[in-house]
């Protein structure tokens, strides 16, 4: 499989028609507001980024530096992605069969494209770990990968300077739950990830 960042959007099968957002990790790392939209059991659920967007699903791009098959009955997988900013942390089990089969069989390291939904989880001492439940992951090249950064990047800053101006409900709720979250480290981290492109 060898498909490009696009054609896996088309491609993934789901019925949510959810836009994937790019998002790098260290702004997913200081997620902590976690809710649904709307009261049916089958209402999606959404994390929200601090710089004031909805996530239901998201896109990345990075190094699987390491991936480890746990269970026996029922099989899953743990993988580390690493993107210029920190780690992402993705599981695949068999309630999605074939993002687990992909996960199997790519060697590690490797540049991989992942779609897959963000989860949060509250740890004992009050801290949150994000994680992605993969939808789909494929091996990309090099290329790919600095175009995720650089349009990661154009994005991060887009909702950065929403967040300084925007009235959106979304927007609202982030300034409540993230009052420390300082657009000049979030504008800083989108600059020094593509500080690493070699153009």
């Amino acid at each position: 499989m060898s498909a490009t960042a696009p054609e896996m959007g088309r491609r993934d099968g789901s019925f949510e028609r959810e836009p994937a957002r790019r998002v790098f990790a260290s702004e997913l790392r200081e997620c902590r507001y976690q809710f649904k939209d709307g009261e049916d059991e089958k209402s999606p659920t959404f994390v929200l980024l601090p710089t004031g967007e909805r996530s239901n699903r998201i896109f990345i791009v990075g190094t699987l530096t390491e991936k480890t098959r746990q269970g026996e009955q029922n099989i899953f997988y743990r993988g580390r992605v690493i993107d210029p900013t920190g780690t992402f942390f993705i599981m695949a089990g068999s309630y999605q069969p074939e993002a687990m089969q992909q996960l199997a069989k790519i060697e590690t390291p490797a540049f991989v494209a992942v779609i897959g939904k963000p989860n949060l989880y509250q740890k004992p001492d009050g801290s949150y770990l994000a994680s992605i439940r993969v939808e789909a992951i494929t091996v990309v090249d090099k290329e790919t990968r600095e175009l995720w950064i650089l349009d990661t990047a154009a994005r991060t800053l887009d909702r950065v300077d929403a967040l300084a101006t925007g009235t959106s409900s979304d927007i609202a709720k982030a300034k409540e739950q993230y009052p420390t979250v300082d657009p000049a480290v979030c504008r800083k981290m989108a600059y020094d990830a593509l500080a690493q492109i070699k153009m």
